[in-house]
């Protein structure tokens, strides 16, 4: 489940709203850490907007970090982490929280935003379905 949260690049394919997302940078500490900066496009309807965010790809601790950069946010913490469990599965923690930069760009997409977030994790299990297979086709 780390490397299918930690493939940016293929978030346009399943995750909500985002329309694109491009690496600018990838620099590896040769630690197991991956350090991002990436621009990613959220659309719905008539908007559209862009933000650019670092993202610590910690292998070693099971940790994936987004900071955010610039775009239409005050703020936006956003972290995953993954803790395997007994059987082969992993158990997945996924945390984020903004806030719009605009009042007004906050009532417009707000609660649009906050739907999509809502699906994430959905969105996630789908992919990783997708990717693995069903849970239980392993007979597990």
């Amino acid at each position: 489940m780390f490397a299918l949260v930690a493939d940016v690049e293929r978030y346009p394919e399943f995750v909500p709203l985002c329309e694109s997302l491009h690496v600018r940078r990838r620099v590896a500490s040769g630690e197991g850490v991956d350090i991002l900066v990436a621009d990613m496009s959220v659309a719905y309807k008539v908007f559209r907007e862009s933000f650019t965010s670092r993202v610590s790809l910690d292998r070693p601790r099971l940790a994936i970090t987004v900071e955010y950069l610039d775009g239409p946010f005050s703020r936006l913490e956003n972290r995953w982490t993954f803790r395997p469990v007994e059987g082969g599965g992993c158990e997945v923690e996924f945390f984020i929280s903004y806030e719009f930069r605009s009042r007004t760009l906050g009532l417009l997409m707000g609660a649009m935003f906050d739907a999509a977030f809502r699906r994430f994790s959905d969105a996630f299990e789908a992919r990783a379905d997708q990717v693995y297979g069903p849970e239980g086709a392993s007979g597990s």
